[in-house]
């Protein structure tokens, strides 16, 4: 944990006091590393080392030789992460800071300059910590961020091949309501076999399809291209073999899911999990194993029972977050911040100049706006609150205010251990109804006078 820097009054001045005395600086690149450690502890205190794994176990031993505790870096692209891990199974305290935050100013840009500077920063406290879950849970994130490219690439191949549909004419993905449902894939398999007759093709179709058996066999019909034929052959395939794909990583992402729960030691171990009312298992792009509970084991609390919050949000958020990590965070508003859920006010002269949110990518505030998506037609109080705020500032900025109410619910359910009340949900619906009700009567009882006023008018003229 990094120190805060610290001041003390010296007669009319004000001077840094050092917090951290045993701290060095490491500048980070793709083929090398630019260490830094107290002048006092080595005859060559600014030293660079190689990138390779032997090189940053030398990084290690020469730190500890020099009896260092604490370590500050810049987080540059992907290369950090190999040395911060290893410093960590060391033992020193690893500071990852951002990189805005460690511009040299004044000298000439150099490795061995940023590597003093920051050294220099940390010496006093003057770097702010960026947050880092735990190490178990970085096996998971990867998982989580792979199954989401994966579900990219099977939309875009389901894209291409109704592009393929077009261009010959075939309007059966306008007459189904999903392409990839069983009627659809039987179809594809089937024009991809060479069978070509629409009647024989819309046979194929459930009887649980609402068009008409007419209205598919026209829509089967089409002016047949080899070209497109196989273009959508090669982009059937691909989505195939990525289904396939995502099957295994699911396997995987059940397995890290049990092994991280286990390590977990909750309050709630024995105790029964209260159950989300909306289905969980199998929807849409969901998870085919109980992700509800690994969720709850994991945070000891259920959190899919939040409107929005579905398990594969739930899942998203614990792989980006780990289990502990409202202790990272000093109160839930240090948190919406960091998950860019709340505007960025720029002050001048007392005077606010933007509110705009800032384009930062920050997985967890993605899964929160998506979770606040979702209810721009839920019937709760937060569905409510959605439109209230979409009639007032737009789409954009109400998606933002509900997605700061379900990280501020989320921080305080996991850092309580309290299940989400929604007795309290529902109170507050009753209030703001019973409050739009006052204001439609109020406002009926305006237009009558009106109507009455209007009416005694026209009686006088006649």
């Amino acid at each position: 944990m990094a120190k805060k820097a610290k001041k003390i009054k010296n007669g009319n001045r004000s001077e840094l006091l050092v917090v951290n005395p045993n701290a060095a600086g490491i500048d980070v690149a793709s083929t090398e590393y630019q260490v830094c450690v107290p002048e006092d502890r080595d005859c060559e205190p600014n030293r660079r080392f190689e990138a390779f794994t032997c090189d940053l176990h030398s990084i290690a031993v020469w730190l500890k030789e020099c009896k260092i505790e604490t370590v500050a870096m810049e987080a540059t692209g992907i290369y950090w992460v190999q040395i911060f891990m290893v410093l960590q199974e060391y033992g020193f305290d690893v500071v990852l800071c951002n990189a805005k935050h460690v511009k040299n100013i004044g000298e000439k840009k150099t490795d061995y300059v940023d590597a003093s500077w920051m050294q220099v920063l940390h010496t006093y406290g003057l770097l702010k910590e960026s947050f880092q879950p735990d190490n178990q849970i970085r096996q998971l994130k990867d998982l989580m961020r792979q199954r989401e490219r994966l579900i990219q690439r099977c939309s875009q191949d389901l894209l291409r091949i109704q592009k393929a549909l077009e261009m010959m004419n075939i309007k059966v993905h306008k007459v189904l309501s999903d392409i990839k449902g069983k009627s659809g894939i039987t179809i594809l398999k089937a024009i991809i076999a060479g069978e070509r007759s629409p009647n024989v093709l819309a046979d194929m179709v459930d009887i649980r399809v609402k068009a008409t058996h007419g209205e598919i066999v026209k829509s089967l019909e089409g002016n047949w291209n080899d070209a497109q034929l196989l273009v959508m052959k090669q982009n059937f395939d691909a989505y195939c073999f990525s289904l396939n794909q995502l099957d295994e990583l699911d396997r995987s992402i059940e397995q890290s899911l049990q092994s991280y729960s286990q390590t977990m030691r909750k309050a709630n171990d024995g105790k029964p999990i209260e159950r989300s009312l909306k289905k969980q298992i199998g929807v849409g792009n969901g998870f085919h194993f109980d992700a509800e509970k690994y969720s709850y084991d994991i945070l000891g609390v259920n959190i899919t029972r939040i409107p929005g919050i579905s398990s594969l949000t739930a899942v998203k958020i614990i792989s980006e977050l780990g289990s502990g990590f409202t202790e990272k965070f000093p109160s839930f508003k240090h948190f919406c911040s960091w998950a860019n859920v709340v505007p960025n006010n720029r002050i001048s002269g007392g005077k606010i100049l933007s509110s705009t949110v800032p384009k930062r990518k920050n997985f967890v505030g993605q899964a929160f706006r998506v979770a606040a998506n979702t209810l721009s037609h839920s019937k709760g109080y937060l569905g409510d609150y959605f439109r209230r705020m979409r009639s007032r500032l737009g789409y954009n900025q109400a998606t933002i205010a509900v997605a700061h109410k379900l990280a501020r619910i989320v921080f305080k359910m996991v850092s309580s251990g309290v299940e989400y009340d929604e007795s309290i949900d529902r109170e507050k619906n009753y209030n703001m109804l019973t409050l739009k009700r006052n204001y439609l009567q109020k406002k009926l009882a305006k237009l009558e006078k009106e109507i009455s006023l209007s009416a005694c008018f026209s009686n006088n003229l006649v």
